[in-house]
C-alpha cells in the first residue's frame, strides 16, 4: 500500500495581500539598510576610539622608557614584565618591537602598550573603560534608533499602501456589483474627474472599468431596447395572422398555421418577459403561501402528467404568479429535453425538478441558461430557463442546475426563503 505523502500546510489567506507583502519588504528592506548603517557607524567610532587609546598609550610609553632610561622610578601604570601582560605583547618585544593590545585586567578593558628594555618588556597600560562603554552606548543608541526608524517607516509605508488597497478593493467591489447586474455602479474616483490631475496606476484601472461599464451599459440598454421593440412589433402582426388562421378550413394545414402561429406568439411573449426582466423594472406581490399546495396547483396548471412528492411541507412568503411560472418552466424544459418519469419534489422550502434525461449541458452548468442556445437537434428556442432564472431572482430565490450522478438525469432545485413568523407574549397560543 503506497504511504500517502502529507499535505504542505496552506498560509494563511492574509499573507496573500498586497498589504502584508509590502510591510514584509518595507521591513526586510529597512533592517538591512539599518544592519548597513549601524555596521559603517560601529566600525568607524570604534576604529577612531581604538586610535585615540592607542595613541594615549604609546605617548606614556615614550615618557615612561625616558624615565627608565634616566634610572627614575616608574608610575604605577607602568612597570617591566608586569603582571597580566598580554602575551602577544610579550612575544612581539622579545623580538625587539613595541606594540599595543586591548585585553582585560583585573575586569576592566585595558589599552596595553609595551616595547623591549634590557631583555624585559617595559609596559603601560590605560584605562579603556569610557571609550567601551562609549562604544557599547552607541551600540544600542543605534539598534534603539533603528528600531524605531523601522516602526515608524513601516507604520507610514503600511498606511501608504492601505490606502492604495482600500482603493483596489473599492474597483473589485465595483466590478463585482457589476457581474451581479448592478450596470449602473460606478468607481468615480475623484482622480480621474480631472484630466489635469496626475493619475496614478489605480485611478487608471478605475477609469477604465467606468469607461468599460458606460460602454457595456450602453451596450446592453440598446439591446433591450431592440428585444422589447422587436417583440412589441411582432405582436401586431401576429394577432392578425392569428385571427386569419382561425378563418383557415380545417385540416392539416390549418392546424400547422396555428401551430407556428403559438409559437410565434409564445416567443414573443417570452421576449418581453426577458426584456423586463433585463431592465429590473419587475416588482412582487409577496404573500404567505403553503409551499405543498401551491407546487401541486402550478404542475397541474402544466397539464404535463407530472408527479408531485411532498417530503416536508414548509410556509413560504413568495409572489404566487412568479413561482409558478419558474415551476412551470422547469417542468415544461423537464419534458421536452429529458426523459420520463419528472419528479418534482417539495422538501421544506426547497422544491427540486428531476427527470431522467441525458441531464444538462455542460455549458450549462458552468455559466448558466443561454438564450436561443439549444443542444443539436433540440427542440424550443432556449428562453424558459432564463426567464426561470430572471423570475427566480426577482423572489428572491435560488435556482440551482445539477446532473444526477451515474446518468440519474438532471436536477432543478429552487431555494425559497422560508416565511418566519415573530411571536409576541400577545399572541394566542396556536
Amino acid at each position: 500500500m503506497t504511504p500517502r505523502r502529507a499535505r504542505r500546510p496552506r498560509a494563511p489567506a492574509w499573507t496573500a495581500t498586497l498589504t502584508w507583502k509590502a510591510a514584509v519588504f518595507i521591513a526586510v528592506m529597512c533592517c538591512a539598510l539599518a544592519a548597513l548603517l549601524g555596521t559603517l557607524v560601529h566600525v568607524s567610532v570604534t576604529g577612531q576610539t581604538v586610535r585615540d587609546a592607542r595613541e594615549k598609550a604609546l605617548s606614556r610609553l615614550v615618557e615612561v622608557t625616558r624615565s627608565y632610561e634616566a634610572g627614575e622610578p616608574l608610575p604605577p601604570f607602568a612597570g617591566l614584565d608586569p603582571a597580566g601582560l598580554p602575551e602577544p605583547l610579550r612575544r612581539l618585544t622579545a623580538r625587539g618591537e613595541r606594540g599595543t593590545v586591548i585585553a582585560d585586567h583585573e575586569g576592566r578593558p585595558t589599552m596595553w602598550a609595551a616595547g623591549p628594555a634590557d631583555g624585559h618588556a617595559l609596559a603601560v597600560r590605560v584605562d579603556h573603560s569610557v571609550g567601551a562603554g562609549t562604544i557599547d552606548a552607541l551600540d544600542r543608541s543605534i539598534v534603539g534608533s533603528s528600531v524605531l526608524a523601522i516602526a515608524a517607516t513601516l507604520a507610514v509605508g503600511v498606511a501608504a499602501v492601505t490606502r492604495v488597497t482600500r482603493r483596489l478593493h473599492a474597483t473589485a467591489q465595483v466590478a463585482r456589483r457589476i457581474t451581479a447586474g448592478d450596470l449602473d455602479a460606478r468607481v468615480d474616483d475623484p482622480r480621474t474627474k480631472d484630466p489635469r490631475h496626475p493619475q496614478d496606476e489605480v485611478a487608471a484601472v478605475s477609469g477604465a472599468l467606468d469607461t468599460m461599464a458606460s460602454s457595456l451599459q450602453g451596450k446592453l440598454q440598446s439591446e433591450q431596447r431592440f428585444t422589447a421593440d422587436v417583440a412589441h412589433e411582432l405582436r401586431t402582426p401576429l394577432t392578425g395572422l392569428s385571427a386569419a388562421a382561425e378563418l383557415l378550413p380545417e385540416g392539416r394545414p390549418a392546424e400547422l398555421v396555428r401551430d407556428r402561429v403559438r409559437a410565434m406568439r409564445g416567443l414573443t411573449e417570452d421576449l418581453l418577459e426577458i426584456s423586463r426582466l433585463d431592465a429590473r423594472t419587475e416588482t412582487v406581490d409577496l404573500a404567505v403561501h403553503e409551499l405543498g399546495p401551491l407546487v401541486e396547483r402550478a404542475v397541474r396548471a402544466s397539464g404535463t402528467g407530472t408527479e408531485v412528492r411532498i417530503a416536508r411541507d414548509a410556509t413560504v412568503e413568495t409572489d404566487r404568479r412568479r413561482l409558478e411560472r419558474v415551476l412551470g418552466n422547469l417542468v415544461a424544459n423537464a419534458h421536452r429535453h429529458g426523459r420520463p418519469p419528472v419528479v418534482v419534489t417539495v422538501d421544506g422550502a426547497t422544491v427540486a425538478v428531476r427527470d431522467h434525461g441525458p441531464g444538462y449541458p455542460e455549458y450549462l452548468l458552468s455559466s448558466g441558461p443561454q438564450r436561443f442556445r439549444t443542444e443539436s437537434g433540440g427542440k424550443g428556442h432556449g428562453l424558459g430557463l432564463t426567464i426561470a432564472v430572471g423570475q427566480a431572482e426577482v423572489i428572491g430565490a435560488e435556482l440551482v442546475f445539477a446532473n444526477v450522478p451515474d446518468g440519474g438525469g438532471a436536477e432543478a432545485r429552487i431555494r425559497l426563503p422560508e416565511y418566519v413568523r415573530f411571536t409576541t407574549d400577545d399572541d394566542p397560543e396556536p
